[in-house]
């Protein structure tokens, strides 16, 4: 097999060549090792490699749906023992796994070789993959452009062929931002449905959870497949689905399913043309197959969910640095990170246990309401984001406020920036570029983005689709059936040259 014929395979095709002795999984590993040497100098996809590992892997007797499947691992929660996994940062640059996490074993058991490890912004914190230590990691589509984050490592990787599927998971939109960047499909499943120890028994308060990163809809249905089923120790569990997913979204979708869509952002802002003409692109198709959707704006306070986010998110980066020093040995500093990681940090000691527990109450409030939601309509549909992919250091800060974060942390003190107005500013911009995503983290249900968009200048757009929770089934068919559509955007041949 030559690269050209290994890229245009997905990960489920792959296997059924192994299957079928036309290709060794060894030779699967030889063709994703020449893709990632091939595309990573320009794309800075994958920061850690494990060819050896993956090789000597590949010649054992590998069972499961995935046997000899390459596969890259994100640089973050998803360890495997004995690897380096810094989260993007240099503090951690030196820490090595201790054990393996149950999402690795899990899919090491469904047959995948693990062949390295992808760029993710420090602490996996932003919508972007711009870490000092590592470097940006660039889109496929267009190199001057971020593939976006957290996982923007993996969809980089995967939209360049480099592998048919990539690690990745989703607190705040991780999965489904990079999807929307780089023409991927990418699905955040129900909370409690995937794995997240055992390190943790719960990840992110509960918003984050744990898949991959797919061109094909199957590979994801197969992959939650794999990954689908009670965890010892889990803080959260599931409804369970005792079905297979890959079975399930062949089937036909009623078309008596209701539908709801809103182009407004959730915080007011600003929401880019481009994006609001993939969702009515994708909105007057749905009408023309026969479903009834409807203009609805979602029954929550979206002002009020960005802010819950956000207080529970500097709380757990607080918390992250603070784990942090058992690795270092010693207390953490401003010169250990990044000033955005170092402030948010120092956000997070700001907040009191009640404006926690006040926060975590807005999610149970936009969790009930969405639920209710969800009894007049199957699906909810947003653009994934409000703008289109940014220029690689688009989002770098400027001058001052480079230097008021370094003052900040020098003092160990974030107080008087809210005062200068300079946090809102900066939670203002975050929020700016991706609205839409947040709702699902906090309230626990599926989403999932999907590539039905380009733009003049071509550069992908992903349409956001919501269910209600444990309801993946319904979004696997929905996005089955767009998958055989005109509205569906491949990723095209040149992102893997």
């Amino acid at each position: 097999m030559k690269v050209e014929e290994y890229v245009s395979y997905d990960g489920l095709g792959l296997a059924e060549l192994v299957k079928a002795k036309k290709v060794s999984p060894e030779e699967l590993v030889n063709l994703a090792i020449s893709q990632i040497d091939k595309c990573n100098p320009s794309l800075n996809a994958v920061i850690h490699t494990i060819y050896d590992r993956a090789k000597t892997s590949a010649k054992d007797n590998i069972e499961g749906p995935f046997a000899g499947v390459p596969m890259l691992l994100k640089d973050f929660s998803q360890e495997l023992k004995g690897e380096p996994i810094s989260g993007g940062s240099r503090a951690l640059r030196t820490y090595r796994s201790t054990s393996d996490s149950e999402y690795v074993t899990r899919l090491r058991k469904s047959g995948f070789l693990f062949l390295g490890q992808t760029n993710v912004p420090e602490l996996a914190i932003l919508a972007y993959t711009e870490p000092v230590e590592y470097g940006p990691t660039r889109n496929p589509w267009n190199r001057d452009h971020t593939p976006g984050g957290s996982s923007g490592g993996s969809g980089a990787a995967v939209a360049s062929g480099m592998v048919p599927i990539a690690g990745a998971n989703d607190g705040g939109g991780s999965i489904r931002i990079p999807a929307a960047y780089c023409g991927l499909f990418g699905l955040k499943p129900t909370r409690g449905r995937t794995p997240v120890g055992p390190q943790n028994g719960r990840f992110l308060h509960g918003a984050a959870v744990e898949h991959v990163l797919t061109r094909t809809v199957r590979d994801s249905a197969a992959v939650l497949d794999e990954l689908n089923g009670f965890e010892k120790g889990a803080a959260f569990t599931v409804l369970p689905f005792d079905e297979s997913y890959l079975q399930t979204m062949e089937r036909p979708l009623d078309k008596k399913r209701k539908i709801a869509f809103s182009i407004k952002s959730p915080i007011g802002t600003e929401v880019n043309a481009a994006c609001i003409e993939a969702v009515m692109k994708t909105v007057h198709f749905l009408e023309s197959s026969g479903f009834h959707v409807e203009d609805v704006d979602a029954p929550v306070d979206g002002k009020k969910v960005a802010k819950g986010f956000l207080t529970t998110y500097f709380a757990e980066i607080s918390a992250s640095i603070a784990r942090m020093e058992e690795v270092l040995g010693r207390k953490a500093s401003y010169r250990d990170m990044e000033p955005q990681t170092w402030l948010m940090g120092l956000m997070g000691k700001e907040i009191t246990a009640q404006e926690f527990v006040l926060s975590m109450r807005e999610w149970d409030i936009a969790a009930y309401a969405m639920e209710s939601f969800h009894e007049d309509y199957d699906f909810y549909i947003t653009p994934t984001t409000a703008f289109t992919p940014a220029r690689i250091g688009e989002h770098e800060l400027k001058r001052v406020e480079k230097l008021a974060l370094q003052i900040t942390g020098k003092m160990g003190k974030a107080g008087f920036l809210k005062k200068m107005g300079l946090v809102d500013q900066m939670v203002e911009d975050a929020f700016k570029r991706v609205p839409f995503t947040q709702l699902a983290n906090l309230t626990g249900q599926p989403a999932m983005s999907v590539p039905l968009h380009v733009t003049e200048d071509g550069l992908p757009v992903g349409v956001q689709f919501m269910a209600a929770r444990g309801r993946e089934d319904l979004l696997l068919q929905m996005a089955s059936f767009l998958e055989k559509s005109d509205l569906w955007e491949s990723v095209p041949k040149k992102c893997m040259i």
